[in-house]
């Protein structure tokens, strides 16, 4: 098992930061696909037409996200841990992510920091 963890600046109100992560509708404009989310610990989430699913632990509002991501039949529970701290009119977002299966790290990796913090940055910084 391996942990992700890795801090990225974002040009977005930490109040942004955290609806891109939490808001099913702005989650599909950074993603592209529709999203089951809810801001309610316990509940169930779904990315990626189920690519990426687990369960919300946690929530502190614009400050912090924790869920539990599955793998499979993995016995650990693999921990995704998302600390936004203002910085000015961005924000700094540190993502550490917990007992990754081995063969999974370098895709999802990747995917931290291509296909989620990338794309939920470049939604906030586009390209005129």
């Amino acid at each position: 098992m391996k942990t992700f963890k890795k801090t990225f600046k974002i040009y977005a109100e930490a109040s942004d930061v955290y609806s891109a992560l939490t808001n099913p509708f702005t989650i599909e404009l950074w993603s592209g696909y529709p999203a089951e989310m809810s801001e309610e610990p316990g509940s169930e989430f779904s990315l990626w037409e189920g690519d990426i699913s687990g369960k919300n632990l946690e929530f502190i509002k614009d400050r912090k996200l924790i869920q539990e991501w599955y793998f499979g039949d993995q016995e650990e529970k693999s921990i995704v841990t998302i600390d936004i701290k203002p910085d000015g009119e961005n924000s700094v977002v540190t993502v550490e992510h917990s007992n990754i299966p081995d063969e999974e790290f370098d895709q999802i990796a990747e995917g931290w920091r291509e296909y989620y913090i990338g794309a939920i940055a470049a939604l906030f910084s586009p390209n005129f």
